[in-house]
């Protein structure tokens, strides 16, 4: 008897559940984060994908000079220290390929150092 209320205790809370989806809890937005090392003269990853409408937090780490990053059609500029580390956080509103280049003189293959953000819907 005591199994059975209890069963029907379950199937009227997955009832319930199921007919009032906005009741629940909600998976709470965090921002994506995504480690990005630059280098003389590269940024590896060289390529990322991400999602319009998803908040992202970029981590730009530097290995031996001081680098920057920025996309112009995204608005988006971050400077790191020789050795240093700092974080952008954005959320990508346009679909495209939108490709980021070194903002920071760093040597003779500055003008090649250069990261590609693919956004999707």
């Amino acid at each position: 008897m005591k199994t059975s209320v209890i069963r029907r205790g379950i199937l009227v809370a997955i009832m319930f559940a199921s007919a009032f989806p906005g009741c629940g809890p909600k998976a709470q937005s965090f921002p994506r984060r995504i480690e990005v090392t630059a280098k003389r003269f590269e940024f590896a990853p060289a390529e990322i994908t991400l999602k319009k409408g998803q908040p992202v937090v970029l981590e730009l780490r530097s290995t031996d000079a001081a680098h920057g990053l920025r996309f112009r059609e995204l608005n988006l500029n971050v400077k790191v220290t020789a050795g240093g580390k700092t974080e952008v956080q954005f959320t990508p509103d346009k679909v495209g390929d939108f490709v980021g280049h070194c903002s920071v003189f760093c040597g003779s293959g500055h003008g090649t150092m250069a990261l590609t953000l693919h956004v999707v819907d």
